[in-house]
């Protein structure tokens, strides 16, 4: 739990020296941890964004796995023939993941294929209701959960899936860390892969896998894995069902309404502007009413409310939602009239979907990512600010007309480039040319060296990095524990099949 290696080649030679003993589970363990402390650390963010050596062993380890095998596993025909389907490999399936809507419209766009979801569960057991809202998306649609075991274990039984169903394709949704994932699949097993790119601001295995084909779904993630990465990528664009109900009628009220729809894995993050303060200074300064979809910490909820108090703003006008079932629907129903982006993490999907409701957008410019920026995602005169300043002028200097025109931009952005019938064109080949997104709006993200520079300085407290290495212990602990839950959930199964 406490390793600490002088270097990386110190980290490759255990996992090395673990092959060659034939302790695999323990390879696959290292090469999972060792992601989870890079992804932990806030300060790597958005500078790390995958290994070719930690790639290259999981796939090592994958091929050993497949060549012993053999013989074992074999398609087979029991009744539920599903050779020729469609195969998504996640780490988990949850509500609230971006991946789970990613894989319903994947399935949504070819209805009459079949499909499979098979899940690691590395990340924890899946949530009943992502698994069936995806279910639910196609006619021929199965899921299929690892039932528990070692990392080995769960390798082997992938793969014997994948041998038995002999998919059209494989498309790898893991998670970052997710080292078996990235085992399962080796050019030897001759199954077409691609690898769906959307732990992208993060270390995150599979990212250099090759043989296979790489897709990106948004412009500024495109341009980075081209440009700095040099991947020959895909763009294939994130999509939104077109839900038909579109803002109208701004300002209503007399007053804006502003929502922000991000849970706190996108918000409670350390920088140098911090959405907890600065909501409630748009209340102070003229916004009639915030409304913030998605689940906060108690500690945050506290910490904005304290300060809501402190500026005399009554509490009415801050609205919480945990969860909605559509951003989308939730926007219209509460009238709002301009969506702000989340920072320092910006939301792709929630994006998409303000801009498919007509909603006008601000955007945040990150301090050095164009990644976590977000701003060629949005459409070309969206607002964008970098100083707290800037964005409470924008909000209070807001006229109407100003937010109809714009509301229509927003709408006709949404419509060219993010419709569900953009991705079926292109996963049944009907498009002529590969499309080539547009990333000119990203050069006004500057490095602003000065806020970086504190920043950095910040989290080298004392108490951050005693903060940080708290944070990862309990993450293990915490792994760990489903591991063990997930030994008892399958000798409990066994024993049920015994009787």
């Amino acid at each position: 739990m406490f390793d600490r290696y002088q270097n990386f080649t110190d980290l490759s030679a255990r996992i090395d020296a673990q092959i060659r003993r034939h302790r695999f589970d323990t390879a696959l363990h290292l090469i999972q941890e060792f992601v989870e402390t890079v992804i932990s650390e806030p300060m790597l963010v958005s500078h790390i964004y995958g290994s070719k050596e930690l790639d290259r062993r999981c796939q090592e380890l994958g091929l050993i796995s497949y060549r012993s095998l053999g013989a074992i596993a074999q398609p087979r025909n029991d009744g539920k023939n599903m050779h020729g389907c469609n195969v998504y490999i996640v780490s988990k399936l949850q509500t609230s993941g971006g991946h789970t809507k990613v894989i319903k419209d994947f399935i949504a766009a070819r209805p009459n294929e079949q499909h499979a979801i098979l899940s690691t569960e590395l990340a924890g057991v899946s949530e009943l209701g992502a698994v069936n809202s995806s279910l639910s998306n196609g006619k021929f649609t199965s899921f299929h959960a690892v039932p528990g075991g070692n990392h080995w274990k769960r390798l082997r039984w992938l793969q014997t899936k994948l041998l038995e169903m002999s998919p059209k394709r494989v498309y790898l949704f893991n998670h970052h860390q997710d080292s078996v994932a990235v085992a399962a699949v080796v050019p030897e097993m001759r199954i077409p892969t691609t690898f769906y790119h959307h732990g992208d601001h993060h270390l995150c295995l599979g990212v250099f896998l090759s043989d296979v084909e790489h897709i990106d779904p948004h412009p500024m993630g495109f341009c980075n894995c081209r440009k700095a990465l040099k991947i020959q990528n895909t763009f294939v664009p994130l999509v939104v069902e077109d839900r038909r109900s579109i803002r109208a009628g701004f300002m209503e009220n007399g007053y804006l309404t502003t929502c922000t729809a991000a849970r706190l894995n996108k918000i409670e993050i350390p920088y140098y502007v911090n959405y907890l303060d600065v909501v409630p200074e748009l209340l102070r300064e003229g916004v009639g009413r915030h409304i913030h979809i998605g689940r906060l910490t108690p500690w945050a909820l506290y910490r904005l409310r304290r300060r809501l108090r402190k500026y005399g703003v009554e509490q009415n006008r801050f609205v919480y939602i945990p969860w909605v079932a559509s951003v989308w629907d939730a926007l219209v129903e509460h009238k709002v009239d301009l969506y702000v982006a989340s920072f320092p993490y910006g939301g792709g999907l929630t994006l998409i979907e303000a801009m498919g409701a007509g909603i006008p957008v601000v955007l945040h410019r990150h301090m050095y990512s164009r990644i976590l920026s977000g701003i060629s995602l949005g459409y070309p005169t969206a607002f964008n600010w970098h100083w707290k300043d800037d964005l409470i002028e924008h909000c209070k200097n807001l006229k109407r007309d100003a937010l109809s025109a714009e509301s229509k931009q927003s709408r006709r952005h949404y419509v060219q480039f993010h419709r569900t019938e953009v991705l079926a064109d292109i996963l049944n080949n009907e498009c002529v040319d590969s499309m080539v997104p547009s990333t000119e709006a990203d050069d006004v993200v500057e490095t602003d060296t000065d806020e970086l520079a504190q920043w950095l300085l910040n989290n080298m407290t004392f108490t951050n990095i005693f903060c940080q290495r708290s944070f990862r212990v309990l993450k293990r602990i915490r792994r760990r524990l489903i591991r063990a839950n997930s030994s008892v959930s399958e000798r409990i199964r066994m024993l049920k099949v015994v009787r």
